[in-house]
């Protein structure tokens, strides 16, 4: 029997205080994936058929962190065609990965947001949530076998991302 990639969504979760950037990370904890518990990842869940990749995201994100996104950055430039019984969104991730080796055989889109409310402490696929230092995901990154390997070249594009609007 064919197998195909599962298509997820993920979120680089934005605040700012006091003039520092943060940005939020958890440890995965997935029960179907026990020898992946532990690694370091950014809040990502799967897509539901036919559902909006937007809302998709507003969904997980509230699932697993219990923030609620107040902004995805590009989504006001997507659009929508109906035509002859479909409905089609063309958007552009921030980034794009895709496992093709591993235990999970999934295709995430990551997009950039901006988000408000209360952090959970945990959720059923997550622990240790928290939100940390640009520096500290620099940091993180000098130990790539913390993290999930999927979001390692996501958080390095990120990371290039704000040091050139930075040095704008």
């Amino acid at each position: 029997m064919e197998k195909f990639a599962i298509p997820g969504v993920g979120g680089i979760l934005e605040k700012n205080v006091n003039g520092e950037d943060y940005i939020l990370i958890q440890d995965r904890y997935k029960e179907d994936a026990i020898e992946e518990r532990g690694l370091i990842e950014i809040p990502a869940g799967k897509i539901r058929e036919f559902e909006n990749i937007f809302d998709c995201l507003r969904r997980e994100i509230k699932e697993e962190t219990g923030l609620e996104i107040t902004e995805i950055v590009g989504e006001e430039n997507c659009s929508v065609v109906e035509a002859e019984g479909y409905r089609v969104i063309s958007y552009e991730p921030f980034s794009s990965s895709q496992n093709i080796l591993g235990a999970y055989p999934i295709l995430v889109q990551v997009f950039i947001c901006k988000v408000r409310g209360e952090l959970l402490t945990e959720s059923n696929e997550s622990r240790n949530m928290r939100w940390v230092t640009l520096e500290e995901i620099k940091q993180l990154l000098d130990k790539p076998q913390l993290l999930y390997p999927m979001h390692v070249a996501t958080l390095k594009k990120y990371l290039a991302y704000k040091d050139h609007a930075a040095s704008k």
